[in-house]
């Protein structure tokens, strides 16, 4: 039999599958079947239909329709979700007339925000299944239920092809009718005036709104429906091919040849023939490998962080790091730039305070200037008059500092060509002569604005003329406030986007400068992109360079959440928090629509390491919502608009990592327990000891 029966477990309305499909034949089954792709990719058939599923994506399977599975991605996993329409039935009692779809043709048409919520409906009811705690049952219908409105609400089969009938509820419910007595009366001799006649609608004019409503017109629709109707009535019964012509509603076989013909490429007779086949054969030519349910809930983590029932601190991933494996070096090229800002403010000994504390942890090659040449650092280009002594200033802490200037030219420093080539050569002819700086130290970038054709004489002037190096990329600074900056989320953000990405991220800055902000509500946490606020408090975006700064030498593994490494006999393992949202800058607005920074929660970690030789003395470095992060201290406190002193020196305590030693006799694999609590990092430093 290709028809299916379905069996559910526990009295629950609900059947879960986990496994790998290379073949699955034509089959259907009175149940609403989701189809959801955790790993590689599935070809699925749903009548007529056709389309290739891919990792995250979803497919939709109505009650009765033929559907087929096929893959020759041996790797692919797929949850298979089959729900009683029955139990949906006491909530919205057309069901057996509701149909839903999903769009799996339009490539990121499946990372809207309805398919997201639509994964999550899945997820929890699966961590339900598979956890089976007090009253799981009772959650399983409750989230069922959420599901099903969702489904009516953004998956409705006419609004898959007219999305303005959501905001007309009567024309929907019109629509509805229409589709639902043609699907229920094809095998019966019904026009398109009976209808017509039926919603007092002139047949013109409902011809014409079948057509929009679902893509066909009113003949193609019922004689669409009769052949996949007759599909069944081929493959699993004995009836003559003018049987299954009568019972589905054609006059005459050669209508039914005819159509059939459209859609398959072949008679009636020939699919038979074909495709028709005993239970033993049918069976035998499924190949399916299923495995333990619980196994795929490590695979939508990420859409239980929330999830208040999830059983998430006792859940334990392991890590395995060979320390003798290699993927090469790992290049430190998040040490190349730290923006400055404007030079001038290099002028505020706090500034410079700041930043050459910054500088002895963190050690970066060059320091972004700009407005370099500029009326503030006493530079006038069109009155031709240049006092060098500010920019002497800022050039000679720098070198005191070991920070190279990278000066950046832009639109509003200058006037034409000409003016810019004056002002270099004076600034070259001054500080030729001075043992400030060694002048092949400095390079220059362009502004994002600068037109192209200034570029092109700029360039050449530079480097034919001074020898001077162009830094090739161009600068495009995000200068708008953004609260995001100060939180912990940066840890995570800073250090993916790096490890993963490679990305300069240039709209960082060394620290915040309150006088350069003019809307503001406080002199904290304003929401500026500096890595150490106006106070000198070091923010979470600070540890993640910190933490960066800790590797070294040959990366020995990395995947997203966590990045190894080894330099002589010392290892280093950053881990930090991970979801999908990680790689965006997402306002803090926005954090309550997104997962994982709207609740805190612990990740907790099993890393179990080999080939290390000696007993080993481990530090650890914790930084997250409710250690090390200044910003929580402060949200803690009640976001105070101004800091007394004693509020001011607990803020600067409280911007520090939490920091603890251990010592590990020698192993042959050495066991570390750690916990990701919120959004965060750790980084475990191993050194071997004798």
């Amino acid at each position: 039999m290709r028809r299916e029966y379905i069996s559910y477990e526990e009295n629950l309305p609900i059947r879960i599958s986990y496994a790998s499909i290379k073949e699955y034949p034509l089959h259907w089954h009175n149940t609403i079947e989701i189809i959801y792709v955790l790993k590689g990719t599935l070809n699925v058939t749903i009548d007529t239909d056709k389309s290739e599923l891919i990792e995250k994506e979803l497919e939709i399977i109505n009650v009765e329709e033929t559907h087929s599975m096929h893959s020759d991605d041996e790797n692919n996993k797929v949850l298979i979700f089959h729900i009683d329409p029955m139990f949906f039935e006491k909530y919205y009692k057309d069901i057996k007339n509701m149909f839903f779809y999903t769009n799996s043709s339009d490539k990121g048409a499946q990372d809207a925000e309805e398919y997201d919520e639509f994964r999550t409906f899945l997820a929890r009811i699966l961590c339900e299944v598979v956890q089976k705690q007090e009253d799981f049952d009772e959650e399983i219908e409750s989230t069922l239920i959420k599901l099903l409105y969702h489904l009516l609400n953004y998956f409705h089969y006419l609004i898959y092809e007219k999305e303005e009938l959501k905001e007309n509820s009567e024309q929907l419910e019109r629509y509805h009718r229409i589709s639902k007595y043609i699907f229920n009366n094809y095998n019966n001799n019904i026009t398109l005036q009976e209808i017509a006649k039926k919603e007092f609608l002139s047949p013109h004019y409902l011809s014409h709104e079948i057509k929009s409503a679902t893509g066909y017109t009113f003949t193609d629709l019922i004689n669409l429906t009769r052949i996949e109707e007759s599909v069944k009535l081929l493959l699993d019964t004995d009836m003559s091919i003018y049987e299954i012509s009568e019972a589905i509603g054609f006059s005459h076989t050669r209508y039914l040849n005819k159509n059939f013909k459209i859609y398959y490429n072949c008679t009636p007779l020939q699919y038979r023939k074909k495709y028709k086949v005993n239970d033993e054969t049918f069976e035998k030519l499924k190949n399916i490998t299923y495995y333990t349910l619980n196994e795929s809930l490590d695979l939508v983590i990420h859409y239980l962080e929330d999830y208040e029932r999830f059983n998430y601190e006792n859940k334990l991933w392991k890590i395995h790091i060979n320390m003798d494996n290699s993927l090469g070096k790992f290049h430190e090229t998040f040490r190349n730039i730290i923006s400055l800002g404007e030079s001038f403010d290099l002028l505020i000994e706090d500034n410079k305070d700041i930043l050459e504390e910054i500088q002895k942890e963190i050690h970066f090659n060059y320091g972004r200037l700009e407005n370099f040449f500029h009326p503030d650092m006493t530079v006038f280009p069109g009155n031709n008059f240049f006092n060098w002594n500010k920019a002497n200033a800022v050039l000679e802490f720098l070198n005191h500092i070991e920070l190279k200037p990278l000066i950046v030219i832009d639109n509003g420093e200058i006037f034409s060509c000409s003016d810019f080539k004056n002002i270099l050569k004076n600034f070259h002819d001054y500080f030729s002569l001075s043992d400030v700086i060694n002048l092949s130290d400095i390079q220059f970038q362009f502004s994002s604005s600068i037109d192209e054709k200034i570029k092109i004489h700029l360039r050449e002037f530079l480097t034919e003329t001074y020898n001077f190096e162009i830094l090739d990329t161009n600068l495009n600074s995000k200068k708008t406030l953004n609260k995001i900056y100060d939180t912990a989320y940066m840890l995570p953000y800073i250090i993916h986007n790096y490890i993963f990405n490679g990305e300069d991220l240039n709209f960082l800055t060394a620290f915040d400068v309150l006088e350069k902000e003019v809307l503001l509500t406080n002199e904290v946490f304003i929401g500026s992109s500096g890595l150490v606020n106006d106070m000198g408090i070091k923010k979470p975006s600070y540890y993640a360079y910190y933490l960066l700064s800790k590797l070294k030498g040959e990366v020995v593994l990395k995947e997203e959440g966590y990045i190894v490494t080894k330099n002589n006999n010392t290892y280093s393992i950053l881990l930090y928090s991970y979801n999908d949202y990680i790689v965006d800058l997402i306002d803090i607005d926005d954090i309550s629509k997104k997962r994982g920074l709207k609740k805190p929660t612990e990740k907790k970690l099993s890393l179990n390491i080999s080939n290390i030789k000696k007993a080993t003395r481990t530090v650890t470095y914790e930084v997250n919502e409710r250690v090390g992060s200044s910003y929580n201290y402060w949200v803690a406190m009640g976001k105070p608009n101004r800091l007394n002193k004693e509020e001011k020196e607990i803020l600067h305590k409280a911007s520090f990592p939490k920091i603890e030693f251990k010592y590990n006799k020698k192993s042959s694999v050495l066991n570390i327990i750690a916990k990701l609590k919120g959004y965060g990092a750790m980084l475990i430093l191993i050194n071997e000891v004798n």
